[in-house]
């Protein structure tokens, strides 16, 4: 595909300016979502509490045509809380389901690390098959359907840490961090991003949405392109500290990844930038460490990063 219509150029500029008036300063952040978004993914947001991750879900959400549901995760949320339950009406003298905040549009799962592991894996389930089952009936979830899960990862305390084979269900992991100076300032001066969030209205409907996540198959990347991805995957399942690197399913997700933030950048093709942009964020919380790292998963996380980083700097890019 080449070059990208304008129409759909207009619709990425009007999303991506509509959350950074909200989300100031992370414009790198606000294009991973778009891609997440684009790629028919699903983010985890890790960092520590009060840099914005609630916001920015809310932000895209608030920019979409949307129906959006924000779910509080705790040790006593139940799978039925979110994925909804079967009832028996008298009147009918038949079961009705009703239906979940999952059966939305875009849905924020907040701490998603303080529900218990059957909860997580009921939201992780529906999240890799778009629908769930209740009373062996199959109920197929909204399109797009898009979950954005925030967790803290330096406070264990009362939480249920994601297992490394669920972890893998997320296309992203993404970390926002401290904003900078001047925006932190601006913040201040401003009383927070709140008033600036109440005002967003929605710039794109999901027949939009959906007609930009089907573009993106069509966004070319080549054959040497593709040579350099399997070489950098590959280096993580030789790599002396993993005992598991990256497997199909992550070379799949990152060329996804790619083809999508090549299309957020208004173009047609994938270039090298585009795979190491989105290298960190795909694949490292796709690893498994041989030995356990020392410390909280904010350790773990870093430690990942620093492993991609590093097999990136040995493999050189093609030009």
């Amino acid at each position: 595909m080449n070059p990208v219509p304008e129409t759909i150029l207009k619709r990425l500029e009007r999303l991506h300016e509509s959350i950074v008036r909200v989300i100031r300063g992370k414009a790198e952040i606000v294009d991973a979502l778009i891609t997440a978004l684009l790629a028919r993914g699903h983010v985890l947001l890790e960092d520590v509490p009060g840099v914005g991750k609630t916001t920015l879900a809310q932000a895209l959400a608030r920019s979409l045509d949307l129906e959006f549901h924000r779910i509080q995760f705790t040790s006593d949320t139940l799978p039925s809380d979110i994925i909804g339950i079967s009832v028996y009406r008298q009147d009918h003298e038949d079961f009705e389901f009703l239906p979940g905040p999952l059966f939305s549009n875009v849905v924020l799962a907040d701490e998603i690390n303080r529900a218990a592991p059957r909860t997580q894996s009921a939201l992780l389930e529906a999240m890799s098959e778009h629908a769930v089952t209740v009373e062996k009936t199959r109920h197929s979830l909204a399109e797009p359907f898009f979950v954005v899960a925030t967790q803290n990862p330096v406070e264990s305390t009362g939480t249920y840490a994601l297992p490394e084979s669920q972890l893998d269900r997320f296309l992203m992991r993404l970390s926002m961090g401290y904003p900078a100076r001047d925006e932190e300032l601006e913040l201040l001066r401003s009383s927070g991003a709140e008033p600036e969030l109440e005002q967003l209205e929605p710039v794109l409907d999901a027949r939009e949405v959906i007609e930009m996540q089907d573009l993106v198959p069509e966004v070319h990347i080549s054959d040497i392109l593709l040579d350099y991805l399997l070489k950098v995957v590959e280096a993580t399942r030789e790599h002396e500290a993993l005992a598991l690197g990256v497997s199909t399913r992550g070379c799949l997700a990152w060329q996804r990844s790619a083809q999508a933030l090549a299309l957020v950048r208004g173009r047609g093709f994938v270039l090298p930038d585009d795979l190491q942009d989105t290298a960190e964020s795909v694949l490292a919380h796709r690893l498994l460490h041989g030995a356990p790292v020392v410390g909280d998963d904010w350790e773990r996380s870093r430690s990942e990063r620093a492993v991609i980083r590093s097999i990136l700097e040995t493999i050189p890019v093609p030009r």
